[in-house]
């Protein structure tokens, strides 16, 4: 039934993530990338920015929980795992303070030897009040569940 439910799914979008600073700074510990046009006024300022910016592997980090919000929930014993990239693109910068959700369009649903679907996604996040994506990507991820509840 999860599977069916996953076929009918249509362009969907998530509701709107807040890029905060301290998700900035966090997201600065984990990856070790202190720079400083994601953490201060002057060093946004002296590269082109009106202010910090947020890091691209962030919004790009935020894309499973935006696809979360759009995917029928998995049934218990389901799992769901990332498969990879076919192609990202970082369009535009991120201010810190920037609401985005993402857009996703299913593009393939293909049957996986032994089990489970290879899903590809056609993916866009968008920024708040912004014409211009913060960015674009060909997203793969990996589903299975057990047979009854396919």
């Amino acid at each position: 039934m999860w599977a069916e439910s996953l076929r009918s799914l249509g362009p969907s979008a998530s509701r709107w993530y807040e890029v905060t600073p301290d998700q900035v700074r966090a997201f600065a510990g984990a990856s070790l990338d202190w720079q400083g046009i994601h953490l201060e006024d002057e060093a946004a300022r002296a590269a082109g920015f009106p202010g910090p910016v947020a890091h691209g592997f962030l919004a790009l980090s935020l894309l499973s929980t935006m696809l979360y919000d759009v995917l029928p929930e998995l049934p218990g014993g389901a799992w769901s795992v990332n498969y990879g990239f076919d192609r990202v693109r970082f369009l535009a910068p991120i201010a810190v303070g920037t609401r985005l959700r993402g857009q996703f369009q299913m593009s393939e649903m293909r049957p996986r030897e032994g089990g489970g679907m290879l899903l590809r996604w056609d993916v866009t996040v968008e920024r708040e009040g912004e014409e211009k994506p913060a960015l674009a990507a060909d997203w793969l991820t990996l589903v299975n569940w057990t047979e009854d509840e396919s």
